[in-house]
């Protein structure tokens, strides 16, 4: 007996998706709400396994979402609020008002669900502060609202002060990048919320004044000329508090006790080599926080003022500018305690001799390799080493450039050598083994004439080698040997037991290692043949002018 027949597209994958058309009139949405909603409420397009059968035949291009995705929205308390929306439009002639509205509660509530702990919205900030730090930088034109931009400038702000205050910022990268103003712009609603109610937390937790205050010595330094440009008193202190140069006020005041120190016990479950790791990872970032103190930079017109400004202030240096370029300055270029004048130009005019005149780079690379570099790559018109990402950690076996080398040397406290020493080297290096070539030519001729003087002796003589028993020596092990062979052997047959699965896995992972050693060895013959190669033209160059 046969079974009903099944009829096509009503079982299976087909049933488990829905097209994005089906999904909106299903939600009683127009497109632009359903997408808004969907990025809110994090629900993405899937691509089926199967697109042709749930496509019921079809090949025509089409979005697809889970159909339990959808159904999670249709209990969704948003969906109503745009219904009833729907409903007033007709009604209420100021629909404007209640769209504002709406929007405000709507995204409130979303936010509670997405992150109900602190914890929860702290893993979220990255791309909350990637969105408002790229508002803050957009014009007052008509395709993004004017209140937009200056909250997030002024959410940016607060973070950059916690920081500061903090001191927690650990590596920097300057980078250039491009990004989609449509989608980026669904976002910013969520993330201004969020970013705030995390400002407030963060604040709460430092005994931070919210929204932030300066503190009333900072407020006095930052009275100027200046503040005659603004209308209002608020547009003036919400330049100082961004201008990045002075202290926060605080509900409790700071009390700072060098003398105590606390004492350090080993957490549940952790051993003596591990508490010392943590602890020399701590002595570490307290030395970085340290890193410009005693310090006082002077920044010239053409540099990034807040970025340089925001460093600075992060490992303890004293910054200020001209006073006609922004409102915050705190001393003039004319102070005498002032060591470090940063200048993005080939020359400068007027020079001190009793401070340094560095490029930018030196404040960026300085922060990443954790110690104060020489000067001297960083003076006006020198091309500058190359700016290496911090992020990147070289395992065994990668490719390491020459310049990161001296940086580690550096870093251990060794001096590395400069290039005309390392070309002085090289000479009497060529110089050396000219003079040891000629001496083992020398020595190997000697060698061949005794050798055949003493054949020469014993067939003239004629005498036969008489046997003797001599007595043999103990022959002395080397442990570091022996102790590398038994690991060899012991890796082997750990090698020769394998399944055949584990077998195969071990192999890829042996060649994917060789290919980066390949892959490195390239590398440094590439870079070996460009340095030899302007070491040839110097050479020549030099040559000429002689």
């Amino acid at each position: 007996m046969g079974g009903l027949q099944k009829k096509k597209y009503e079982s299976g994958s087909a049933t488990n998706y829905v097209s994005r058309n089906k999904a909106r009139k299903k939600l009683s949405l127009s497109l632009a709400d359903f997408r808004r909603l969907c990025i809110l409420k994090g629900i993405y397009p899937h691509e089926p396994k199967h697109k042709k059968k749930v496509n019921k035949g079809s090949t025509a291009p089409r979005t697809f979402y889970l159909l339990k995705d959808i159904r999670f929205l249709l209990h969704e308390p948003v969906v109503g609020k745009f219904r009833e929306y729907k409903v007033r439009t007709v009604v209420n002639a100021n629909n404007g008002r209640w769209k504002c509205i709406l929007r405000i509660n709507s995204s409130k509530r979303i936010k509670k669900v997405m992150y109900p702990t602190f914890i929860d919205a702290l893993r979220d900030v990255d791309d909350a502060l990637s969105m408002c730090f790229l508002f803050s930088t957009f014009a007052r034109t008509g395709k993004c609202h004017v209140q937009t931009i200056q909250l997030c400038r002024r959410l940016g702000v607060e973070w950059l002060n916690y920081i500061i205050d903090l001191r927690s910022l650990r590596k920097v990268f300057l980078s250039i990048k491009d990004v989609d103003y449509r989608v980026m712009a669904t976002f910013t609603e969520l993330y201004t919320t969020l970013l705030g109610f995390v400002n407030f937390r963060l604040y709460q937790t430092l005994n931070l004044v919210y929204p932030p205050k300066l503190d009333g010595q900072g407020e006095f330094n930052l009275k100027s000329e200046c503040e005659e440009d603004y209308a209002l008193e608020s547009e003036s202190y919400s330049e100082k508090l961004s201008a990045l140069s002075a202290s926060l006020a605080r509900t409790v005041p700071l009390v700072e006790d060098e003398e105590a120190e606390p004492d350090h016990f080993p957490a549940e479950g952790e051993d003596l080599e591990t508490m010392e790791a943590r602890e020399k990872i701590e002595l570490e970032q307290n030395k970085q926080k340290k890193l410009f103190e005693g310090l006082k930079f002077f920044l010239n017109r053409e540099v990034p003022r807040e970025s340089l400004a925001f460093l600075i202030r992060c490992f303890g240096g004293q910054v200020s500018w001209d006073k006609s370029l922004c409102i915050g300055s705190t001393y003039d270029e004319t102070d005498e305690m002032i060591t470090h004048h940063i200048v993005d130009r080939p020359t400068i005019d007027k020079q001190y001799i009793n401070r340094y005149y560095i490029q930018p780079q030196w404040v960026y690379d300085c922060v990443n390799e954790k110690i104060l570099l020489p000067v001297e790559e960083y003076f006006l018109g020198v091309t500058l080493p190359p700016h290496l990402s911090p992020f990147v950690e070289e395992s065994e076996g990668d490719y390491v450039p020459p310049e990161k080398l001296k940086l580690l040397a550096l870093q251990r406290g060794e001096k590395p050598q400069t290039e005309e020493e390392e070309e002085g080297d090289e000479e009497e290096d060529d110089e050396d083994d000219e003079e040891e070539d000629d001496q083992s030519e020398e020595e190997d001729e000697a060698e061949d004439e005794a050798n055949l003087a003493e054949m020469e002796e014993k067939r003239a003589q004629g005498k036969r080698l008489s046997v003797k028993v001599t007595p043999g020596k103990v022959k002395q092990e080397n442990r570091m040997r022996t102790e590398q062979e038994e690991k060899a052997e012991e890796k082997r047959l750990a090698i020769m037991m394998m399944k055949k699965k584990e077998k195969y896995l071990y192999d890829k992972i042996m060649f994917g290692k060789k290919r980066n050693v390949r892959e490195a060895n390239k590398l440094a013959a590439k870079r070996k043949a460009h340095d030899d190669a302007n070491k040839a033209d110097k050479k020549q160059k030099k040559k000429k002018k002689c």
